[in-house]
Order: C-alpha cells, then sequence, then structure tokens
C-alpha cells in the first residue's frame, strides 16, 4: 500500500471547494508520457494553476502503473524546481470496476473515477458506494457520474448520450457518498464528438456543434447546491491543428468540440472540474507530423517530440488561462 501523501499529492476536496467560491475549474488533463507530464506540469507552474493529472485505464496499462506512480511524485518535485508548490492530483479517469480503483487507490492514486453510468441505476449506486467505502478510508476522492457522454476516446465508448437526469441526483449523492459528479449535458468523448447533421455551419463552412444544455446544469445546481460537478469530453478541437494534421498527411473529418465560451461559462459555475484530452493529442500530433514532413531525414525523438511538447505546454497555458480561470490560484 502506497499513500499519495507521500508522493506529495493531494486530493480533491480542498481544491474544489475553492474553485466553486472562486467561478472557475480545475484542469483535468490526461497524460501518458513524459513529455505530457512535462508540458502539464510546466505550463500550470508557470501559470500558477492547480492541477489534475488524469490517468485512464489505457493509459495505464500504455505506461505501467508503477511508472506512474514516479512520474506522479516526479511531477511533485519537477514543479518545486520550476518554482511553485501547485497542488497536483493523481486522478483514474473511467474506472470501470472496483477492482481497478481499489489497486489505483493502493498504488498511490488521492482521486479515483468510478464510472457506472452504463449500468442500471441501482447498479450504478451500488458499485458507487463499495468505491467510496474502500477509499475514504485512505482519504482518497472519489468522483460518481450520472448520464452517458456519446463518442469514443481511448476504452471509453458509447453510440448514443442520455442526458442526466436532475431528479436522481440528490439520490445518488445521499447513497454512494461520492466527494463529485460527472454529468452529461451535451460534452462528448474525442475529437470527432458530433455528427455532421447534429451540427450548423457558419459563413466560412465551419461546423458548429449544438450547444451545452445549461439549463439541466442549472437544474442539477438546484438539486446540489455548492456540489462539485465535472465535465467530462470537454476538448474544444482547435481546427488550426486539424488543419496541420491533414495538410500533413492526417485525415481528420468533421473533427469538432466543445466552443471554449461555452465551457468558460460553465467554469463559472458549480463545473469545478473539466476533463481535457483529445486537444491535447491534436496538439501532439499536429507538431510531429510537421516535423515529420518537412524535415523527412529528421529521426531523433527529442527533435520532434519537443515540440509537440513545447505546443502542448501552450495550449495548456491557454486552457488555464482563457478557458478554466484557473490561473493565477496557487499563492
Amino acid at each position: 500500500m502506497v499513500s499519495y501523501k507521500d508522493l506529495g499529492l493531494v486530493n480533491t476536496r480542498e481544491m474544489f471547494k475553492k474553485a466553486i467560491e472562486g467561478g472557475y475549474a480545475i484542469p483535468a488533463f490526461n497524460f501518458n508520457n513524459m513529455e505530457q507530464m512535462q508540458a502539464i506540469i510546466s505550463a500550470c507552474v508557470e501559470c500558477s494553476s492547480p492541477v489534475i493529472l488524469q490517468v485512464s485505464s489505457g493509459a495505464r496499462k500504455y505506461a505501467n502503473q508503477t511508472l506512474l506512480r514516479y512520474m506522479a511524485q516526479g511531477a511533485v518535485e519537477y514543479a518545486k524546481e520550476l518554482g511553485k508548490n501547485i497542488p497536483i492530483v493523481l486522478h483514474l479517469d473511467h474506472g470501470n470496476s472496483f477492482e481497478l480503483c481499489k489497486n489505483c487507490i493502493d498504488m498511490g492514486f488521492s482521486s479515483v473515477m468510478i464510472d457506472g453510468s452504463h449500468l442500471p441505476y441501482d447498479e450504478n449506486v451500488a458499485l458507487t458506494k463499495q468505491v467510496v467505502d474502500y477509499a475514504h478510508q485512505f482519504d482518497v476522492t472519489v468522483e460518481g457520474e450520472l448520464g452517458v457522454l456519446a463518442g469514443v476516446e481511448d476504452e471509453v465508448s458509447s453510440e448514443v448520450a442520455h442526458y442526466t437526469r436532475p431528479e436522481e441526483v440528490v439520490d445518488f449523492v445521499t447513497k454512494t457518498g461520492v466527494d463529485s459528479l460527472a454529468i452529461s449535458i451535451g460534452t462528448s468523448h474525442g475529437a470527432n464528438k458530433f455528427k455532421p447533421e447534429q451540427c450548423t455551419r457558419n459563413e466560412e463552412g465551419i461546423l458548429l456543434p449544438p450547444p451545452l444544455r445549461f439549463d439541466i446544469l442549472e437544474a442539477i445546481e438546484e438539486q446540489l447546491p455548492g456540489f462539485p460537478i465535472v465535465l467530462h469530453g470537454s476538448s474544444s478541437v482547435p481546427q488550426e491543428y486539424v488543419k496541420i494534421i491533414n495538410t500533413h498527411g492526417g485525415a481528420l473529418k468533421d473533427a469538432v468540440g466543445i466552443p471554449e465560451e461555452q465551457l468558460r461559462k460553465a467554469a463559472k459555475s458549480a463545473v469545478c472540474k473539466i476533463n481535457i484530452d483529445s486537444d491535447g493529442r491534436l496538439a501532439m500530433t499536429a507538431m510531429v507530423r510537421k516535423v515529420f514532413v518537412d524535415n523527412p531525414a529528421e529521426f531523433d525523438p527529442r527533435k520532434y517530440l519537443g515540440p509537440a511538447r513545447d505546443e502542448l505546454k501552450k495550449l495548456y497555458m491557454h486552457k488555464c488561462e482563457n478557458v478554466l480561470g484557473s490561473a493565477g490560484r496557487v499563492e
């Protein structure tokens, strides 16, 4: 058993409390490798933002759970080396079983998500409560989910979205004891979040997604005043990255995301954690493809992963400063 506190990590409890009071959201950036972790930490240190290092089940398999633990510990020390001891959470994204959540808790994660949203309501409640009862013994915070997001990202996939029912949230939170609740109000996983027929086009012919259901968010806030709410699938799919990818050998079709102004509006509410994964993938891929096309003789990984890391840092700083409002929140 490894305690996250020995690694220098924190859980989300105090972080979320401050975010709700301050009208901003904590960035939850997914990472799989060293370059992504470097970009996240250097960006958040530079703009004085707390951060959630988010690991999916697939990332855990890819990177190795022991290496991830030491990378998270290294992230804490790296932030100090860069000059600021920012609060850092190591969080399991979309845990799908009690065993997986328990293993992550035992390996030093400070926060876990148990996603039983695909299950019948009573089974979701039972599974979530089982994880909460175990996690809270070690002061690890737990995120549950009500409602189903459409789209595909990593090992998470659903054809159809189901909006969260506001009338269920009080019962769910009361019975499970979760510390935060992921909801479905129209965000979606992946870079292809919406089918073209769901969107409209502006004068430049760019696809515009359907707006988020802020009415559902407001109804949930009325039911759970001051309770931490989480948005998954919140990448904005910057079209400049899509263009770079497609003009450098890629084939991304109809890639569209959530407009950043809608995420900023959400961040000013009880939404205090916003998950961003696809945007980072797009930024990295765009820079790697550009290096390969512009310098076809290049074979040093540092020469293509370095520019990818630099672009990632730029993207993450933009998210903290201009979208989530988390910049400048660490003294």
